[in-house]
């Protein structure tokens, strides 16, 4: 295995495990709020159910491994892990699919790896991908936006989130649709241009109607971490470039097959991956200008996997692929040792 250099003088900066997920956990919640307004309850019981089954297994695997669970449930660490799964994941997947998934995420990327601290993959991003690969039709059904006023009644959402088979209702299958990206991947498939994708009501102004809110909310949150030193710049600002400028190339070489730079940058989970999923600690690069490099190649990946790929957004596999490069991202871009000569 390779380690992770770090060249002397260490310092501690006197930040614990649970004041960084508190302070993670409260800027998502102008997020969570936009999600609910315009895509209603579901998203809100998403979260609670997801973190309170993130608690469940994070307590079963700690006493499986004869440990003590109240510390560790007590730091937070499962509660983000939960929250930053349901906010990837479509508001009305069932809750037997969450419980898998979140399953995943904790018991196979978290604790077989060591458990916090020594996960090679994010966990949230984990259980995320599981759920794409195991359960796709219902990840592809969102709730189309209606602000303040959802089309699903919060009943609706809730029998689809709660159903013993996960099989939509009717009324879930008439009033559930897919995202703008979807969308888009879908609608290029059939040969038709930008202009006349962008045409359709569902797609606003930017990333997509209720979606560049949303996207705008977690920048703000982001930004907030930023402000309080959770997080340093160099992630999330490679992320962004990695997007523009990969986005950028596809739309000047030929802007009727591509999305512009700022649909990318504003649809999907694009804001959320750069501020609040691609930072983790544990899994991204150490280094300043390992963090750089790490963070435009989830952007490259990003933009790549979705143009190119057979899934609309590609947040969760270029955040896997990353973090499996970002121990050899460390090894080269190792900073001079103090007092190594040059």
């Amino acid at each position: 295995m390779i380690e992770r250099p770090a060249g002397p003088p260490h310092w501690h900066n006197n930040s614990a495990v649970s004041a960084i997920m508190t302070e993670t956990c409260l800027a998502l919640l102008p997020g969570i709020v936009c999600y609910v307004w315009f895509f209603g309850w579901g998203i809100a019981a998403q979260c609670l159910l997801a973190a309170a089954f993130a608690l469940l297994f994070e307590a079963a695997a700690l006493r499986l491994r004869r440990r003590d669970p109240r510390p560790f449930l007590r730091d937070g660490s499962a509660i983000a892990t939960g929250l930053l799964f349901a906010l990837c994941v479509s508001p009305l997947l069932s809750w037997w699919a969450s419980l898998a998934s979140v399953a995943f995420a904790i018991l196979i990327a978290k604790h077989v790896f060591g458990g916090l601290g020594r996960n090679l993959f994010n966990p949230a991003m984990a259980g995320c991908v599981f759920a794409l690969l195991c359960f796709p039709e219902q990840m592809n059904a969102w709730p189309p936006p209606a602000p303040g006023a959802a089309v699903l009644a919060p009943s609706e959402q809730l029998g689809q989130l709660f159903s013993a088979l996960g099989g939509a209702g009717p009324a879930a299958d008439s009033l559930s649709g897919a995202t703008p990206l979807n969308a888009m991947k879908a609608r290029l498939g059939a040969m038709d241009t930008m202009s006349e994708i962008e045409a359709a009501p569902m797609f606003g102004r930017l990333g997509g109607a209720g979606w560049e809110w949303v996207n705008l909310a977690f920048l703000l949150g982001g930004l907030w971490l930023l402000f309080r030193g959770i997080i340093r710049w160099h992630i999330p600002v490679a992320v962004l470039a990695g997007v523009f400028l990969t986005s950028s190339l596809f739309y000047l070489y030929d802007a009727d097959l591509h999305a512009s730079p700022l649909f990318h940058l504003c649809a999907g989970g694009t804001l959320l991956c750069a501020f609040f999923v691609a930072t983790d600690p544990v899994t991204a690069a150490t280094t300043n200008r390992g963090r750089l490099i790490y963070g435009g190649l989830i952007g490259v990946l990003l933009c790549l996997i979705r143009i190119w790929g057979t899934f609309p957004d590609g947040a969760a596999f270029a955040v896997l692929i990353a973090n499996a490069f970002a121990p050899l991202i460390d090894v080269l871009a190792r900073p001079r040792v103090f007092g190594e000569q040059r």
